[in-house]
């Protein structure tokens, strides 16, 4: 597809990476690191580290955009800084990234199970994905 009479393609955004059902686990105010996670959950998913992620929490209504910063052991998940002020503790969310390209190519989702955390992937398509460009949406 090309737009505007021009050879360029319309590129649109699409869910590249989704780690869900984490559960909120600290939230200091006075740390700088918006967020972190397990390093594992991230790789599982698809997600960079220093990528820029929408967290959505599935018990409220709480939306927020930030990046993600690795270091979190596997069983916690902390929301600091300005991002603590719209969770609670406990709040289930999911961590989702997204990036553009002209046709979707697949995306890689994650479910936590709680309370053990393990993880339990839902789909993965990492190679179909040649061709792609992450975005920042």
């Amino acid at each position: 597809m090309t737009g505007m009479g021009r050879n360029c393609p319309w590129l649109r955004t699409f869910v590249s990476g989704k780690i869900s059902r984490l559960k909120v686990t600290g939230l200091p105010t006075h740390v700088q690191r918006l967020l972190l996670i397990c390093p594992e959950l991230l790789a599982a998913a698809g997600i960079e580290p220093f990528e820029r992620v929408e967290i959505y929490s599935l018990t409220s209504t709480a939306r927020i955009a930030t990046y993600v910063f690795p270091g979190a052991t596997k069983a916690s998940f902390t929301l600091n800084g300005g991002a603590a002020l719209h969770f609670s503790l406990g709040d289930q969310v999911a961590v989702v990234a997204y990036r553009e390209e002209e046709t979707f190519t697949g995306a890689n989702c994650v479910i936590v199970d709680p309370p053990t955390t393990q993880l339990r992937k839902c789909c993965d398509t990492r190679s179909k994905r040649k061709g792609a460009t992450r975005g920042k949406a």
